[in-house]
C-alpha cells in the first residue's frame, strides 16, 4: 500500500491562496465551501522599555491546509452511516454520497475542518486528493497551481525522508490526534500546534 500526503514548505507561502482557489476551480465548489484553506496565524506586541524605545515580539505566517487522509481519520471514525472510508491501495479518505445522510458529524469532529457539508445537496464532501489526477500520475490541482511551489505532493514515507517529520505547527491540532499524512517546513516564526499566544488572523476567509 502506498500512503500519498502533502508537504507544506511555509518558508515560500505568500498567503496569495492560489492553491485554494485552484481547488475551488477544478471542483466547483460554491463561495462557501474550501477544500484548502490558508490561515494567516500572528500576534504579539509593541513595548516600550524605560529609556522610550519600542521593541516588538509581533509575528506572523501562514499555513495551507486541506484533508491530510490521516492514518487514524476522525471522520472515519465517527460516521454513522460508514460513508466515509480509507483506500486500501493509496491511503486516500473519500464520502460515498450515496451512503451519507449529510448529518455533518464528519464536519464536527475532524480537527482540521475538512468535510463539508454541501447545503444545496445535504451530502458531505471533501478532498479526495484529486484521485483521478492521481491515477493520471498527475498531481493534485493545489500542488501544481502553487507558483512559489509551497506544496509537495507524494508517498508520505518519501515526503518524510525529504522534508522532515514536523505535522503541526499552530493554528493546527497535535498530529498525535489523528496522525495526518502530511509534513511541514515551518514558517519563520512558526509557533507550536496549542499555541495561545497568537490568533487566525483571517477567520472570515475560511471556508
Amino acid at each position: 500500500m502506498a500512503q500519498y500526503g502533502f508537504h507544506f514548505d511555509g518558508t515560500l507561502c505568500t498567503g496569495c491562496k492560489t492553491c485554494v482557489l485552484a481547488c475551488k476551480d477544478v471542483k466547483d465548489l460554491p463561495s462557501d465551501i474550501a477544500f484548502r484553506n490558508v490561515y494567516e496565524y500572528g500576534g504579539g506586541t509593541w513595548m516600550q522599555d524605560a529609556s522610550g524605545a519600542w521593541t516588538t515580539d509581533a509575528f506572523t505566517y501562514h499555513v495551507s491546509v486541506s484533508c491530510n487522509h490521516c492514518d487514524v481519520p476522525a471522520c472515519l471514525g465517527k460516521c454513522p452511516q460508514g460513508a466515509i472510508s480509507k483506500d486500501d491501495e493509496t491511503g486516500i479518505v473519500t464520502s460515498d454520497p450515496e451512503k451519507c445522510i449529510g448529518c455533518g458529524t464528519c464536519a464536527t469532529v475532524c480537527p482540521y475542518g475538512a468535510p463539508k457539508v454541501d447545503k444545496e445537496t445535504q451530502k458531505s464532501v471533501k478532498c479526495d486528493l484529486c484521485a483521478d489526477r492521481v491515477a493520471a500520475g498527475k498531481v493534485p490541482i493545489c500542488v501544481e497551481a502553487c507558483p512559489l511551489r509551497a506544496l509537495d505532493f507524494g508517498e508520505i514515507e518519501e515526503l518524510r525522508a525529504k522534508y522532515g517529520e514536523v505535522a503541526a505547527v499552530a493554528p493546527l491540532p497535535d498530529a498525535s490526534e489523528t496522525q495526518p499524512n502530511l509534513v511541514i517546513t515551518e514558517p519563520v516564526g512558526a509557533r507550536p500546534a496549542g499555541d495561545a499566544a497568537g490568533a487566525v488572523m483571517n477567520e472570515r476567509e475560511i471556508a
